[in-house]
């Protein structure tokens, strides 16, 4: 199984593919890999970040675990591949989007474009096992995700945090609130939607905060 990142991912978070956490992460991914059907595809497990460069970074959205059905995870959060129909959280991502923008919902839940954008769709684990969700939850995953958003939040200045959800949420601790933007709603889910994701108008408002630090709006 080889797996490759992105060189300006590869030399940021090398420490962290160093440490014995790390190691042992590898160890059991290429272990369920080799016996059970685990999504997304090997090859796709670091596509936030190769679709993504370091510097390129403008917006980061995290999410938790991969959709764990045959051919929706792809490796990049809430997204799945064209022609999967979308699922509901998804769903209710594009909505608000859409009401937030202005915009027709698009046609296809590929978030792919944008990831090409310089919006980093970071799922806290990156792997998981078929029908099982957070089957791969507390292997590793999670300490390293969480040095990616503490690498960011050092590293760079005026990216946009969208957390959506309790779990998600949880995070803005790695996070200098000082330095980036910070916005918390409801997880987009069809059970929390309607307690302040819809409405929540985060689209907007980080193209807002961007254009207000001189840098290029998203085209979501």
């Amino acid at each position: 199984m080889e797996v490759k990142i992105e060189p300006s991912w590869q030399k940021i978070l090398q420490k962290e593919f160093d440490q014995p956490y790390f190691e042992q992460l590898v160890k059991f991914v290429k272990e369920e890999y080799a016996t059970q059907t685990i999504f997304p595809p090997a090859g796709q497990i670091f596509n936030a970040f190769n679709s993504c460069p370091f510097n390129d970074v403008r917006v980061v959205i995290l999410g938790q675990d991969p959709y764990h059905g045959a051919g929706q995870a792809h490796g990049l959060c809430f997204s799945v591949n064209d022609g999967v129909p979308f699922p509901p959280s998804l769903l209710n991502i594009c909505k608000e989007m859409a009401d937030d923008m202005g915009k027709p919902m698009p046609a296809s839940g590929n978030l792919q474009y944008l990831a090409n954008q310089g919006v980093l769709l970071l799922n806290a684990t990156l792997t998981v096992r078929s029908g099982q969700a957070g089957s791969h939850q507390g292997k590793g995953w999670e300490t390293f995700t969480d040095a990616v958003i503490k690498r960011i939040s050092d590293a760079k200045q005026n990216v946009v945090f969208l957390l959506w959800g309790a779990y998600a949420g949880s995070k803005s601790k790695f996070i200098d609130g000082n330095k980036h933007l910070i916005l918390k709603a409801p997880h987009p889910s069809p059970l929390s939607s309607y307690r302040g994701f819809f409405g929540c108008k985060h689209f907007s408002q980080a193209n807002t905060y961007l254009q207000q630090h001189g840098l290029t709006p998203i085209k979501w």
